[in-house]
């Protein structure tokens, strides 16, 4: 079995009942369809969450947990209301550092994707990282991020920073509490996931270097195996992602590549475990994966898109020779069998959910999950950040 306690998933939910600044709670999305799944998010309220991961030789297990655990994540800040029914925006970026195969000069730091909303486009690059050995360098990869990033200036925005690693936190020539000055001046919290013993994390500084900003101090194994549950819905729920994938219209420069991309991840999540591949199926029947950028069912949600503005070698082949008109019947049908699929993904979902909760043992989710939701539990009560589920 694959690790799966996730670091990845549980920053993601700390973040909805974590925060400092305000929602816009009277605001109300405008939705197309009817249904929950095409609601749309307000742009003003935006989650920018910067994880930086330790790739060091001894950080396996930490980037396993990522991997495996990015869908459980996305499927606990799919249910996030800010205020009454606004829908919050989600926005990751991904760092790695103390790793030897990156350069010397930059702090053997690397940007390894700038805040993204593309969950294919995260789940890749969670897969590119591999670990070596190396220096880590806590105070000089967050001021990193801090420079790098468009954090913005938005008070309604919420923005987080999340780094794990094993290491002292005071190690390297920039000092931790400048950069977690730099971050509160930003409006930026810094949390902490020490991989290691809580006490050796409290004497090397990772729990002051989280409350410096208000933040979240954990320590955790990282290495601590978690089995999944195999339900009576798994193998219904994989079978309809695949014909989730038949509603997607590739189109542009991007068509192509992108489709690859998602048939791709696919892959990578059923190697993690089969439970990993139903988690993502279940993402990809949210709000949250959204390709307007390549796919012509999502494009056309946006009231701005004129898919007769598209250029005719843009589209695919079966649509080339075909009228306006029947570009767009096309996409009605294909969105029509889209949510049909998604509903029933997510119908099957609940039972599978139910099933799981019946058959876990006690604190079989880990302790990291367990700590995570005791804070989230915490803070929730003065935050406007809550689910509806």
């Amino acid at each position: 079995m694959k690790k799966a306690n996730s670091i990845l998933s549980l920053v993601i939910m700390a973040f909805i009942c974590s925060a400092t600044f305000g929602c816009e709670p009277n605001k109300k999305t405008k939705t197309i369809y009817a249904q929950a799944l095409t609601e749309k998010p307000i742009a003003n309220n935006t989650v920018k969450i910067a994880l930086l991961l330790d790739t060091s030789n001894s950080m396996d297990g930490l980037i396993n947990q990522a991997k495996a655990q990015l869908w459980d994540i996305v499927n606990k800040f799919t249910h996030a209301k800010c205020g009454t029914n606004a829908k919050p925006n989600l926005q990751i970026a991904l760092y790695q550092y103390g790793n030897d195969a990156l350069s010397s000069k930059e702090g053997y730091i690397q940007q390894v994707l700038g805040f993204s909303s593309d969950l294919d486009e995260i789940s890749e690059k969670l897969f590119s990282l591999t670990t070596n050995g190396g220096e880590e360098y806590c105070g000089e990869v967050i001021q990193t991020s801090l420079k790098q990033l468009e954090w913005g200036s938005n008070k309604d925005n919420l923005k987080l920073i999340f780094i794990a690693g094993n290491e002292p936190f005071t190690q390297g020539k920039l000092h931790y509490e400048d950069a977690t000055t730099n971050a509160k001046e930003k409006d930026v919290i810094v949390n902490t996931i020490f991989c290691g013993n809580y006490e050796q994390g409290i004497q090397s500084k990772w729990k002051k270097g989280a409350t410096l900003t208000g933040g979240e101090y954990i320590a955790i194994d990282h290495n601590r195996k978690v089995v999944h549950i195999d339900t009576p819905y798994d193998e219904v729920i994989i079978k309809l992602n695949s014909k989730l994938n038949t509603t997607y219209i590739s189109y542009g420069s991007l068509g192509a590549s992108k489709q690859k991309m998602q048939s791709i991840q696919d892959s990578n999540a059923m190697e993690m475990e089969e439970a990993v591949a139903v988690k993502r199926a279940v993402s990809k029947s949210s709000r949250l994966y959204n390709n307007k950028k390549w796919d012509l069912v999502d494009a056309a949600d946006d009231a701005s898109f004129e898919v007769s503005k598209i250029n005719k070698e843009d589209l695919p082949a079966e649509l080339q020779e075909k009228t306006t008109s029947e570009i767009k019947q096309y996409i009605k049908q294909k969105k029509t069998e889209r949510l049909k699929i998604q509903k029933e993904i997510q119908e099957l979902n609940k039972k599978r959910t139910a099933y799981i909760a019946a058959n876990q043992k006690e604190n079989a989710q880990g302790e990291l999950e367990n700590a995570m939701l005791k804070a989230i539990k915490k803070q929730a009560a003065s935050k406007n950040y809550k689910w509806d589920k």
